[in-house]
């Protein structure tokens, strides 16, 4: 059984640390095993009774496994709670709980780590200015899809109107019924 690797147990192991919550909530489950399924990819880890992770030992049996798609680092693009969805989680329900709410919730406090470098107020401000940034960069995708989407629609239409397809449907639905009561009138008539 491959372990995850060094540098992912560490920073995982970093996140914890800065989450007390989190070892507490996984502390419960010491030597407890999971693993980690995305194709090509397959690796484990151990939860420590300090609630951190670690590399398994070789007889260690896995009480859970999380399977993701092979599209994930796509999905993440749209965000944690899209990647959750998409994942298949197996195994023993109470330590899959507490692995699925501790992944869900788990957050990198950057400014943390930033004000060590740089102190508190730059630490805030240049995570300030990054948020920022990011809504920024979040509306301006926003914004040229739209556009994409009225360009599509209204000045090149290769898409159609949501209104014109209810009224084509509309339309066809009318003429069904208006053919079935002309059949019924045949059919009297005949």
């Amino acid at each position: 059984m491959q372990a995850l690797p060094a540098p992912l147990l560490a920073a995982v192991n970093h996140l914890l640390g800065q989450a007390a919550w989190a070892r507490q909530k996984l502390a419960p489950f010491a030597g407890h095993a999971a693993r980690i399924k995305m194709p090509p990819f397959e690796a484990a880890f151990l939860i420590g009774a300090d609630g951190c992770i670690s590399a398994p030992a070789e007889e260690a049996e896995l009480e859970v496994s999380i399977s993701l798609p092979a599209a994930t680092p796509l999905l993440a693009l749209q965000g944690k709670d899209v990647v959750m969805r998409a994942a298949r989680i197996e195994g023993s329900a109470e330590f899959a709980e507490a692995l699925g709410f501790v992944i869900r919730n788990l957050r990198w406090d950057a400014e943390e780590d930033l004000s060590r470098l740089v102190g508190d107020i730059a630490a805030h401000r240049i995570v300030k200015g990054g948020k920022e940034f990011a809504a920024w960069q979040q509306q301006a995708a926003q914004n040229f899809a739209a556009n994409l989407a009225e360009y599509f629609t209204e000045e090149q239409p290769l898409i159609a109107k949501q209104a014109d397809i209810a009224a084509f449907s509309a339309d066809i639905d009318r003429l069904r019924d208006d053919v079935a009561r002309m059949d019924k009138r045949l059919q009297r008539l005949a």
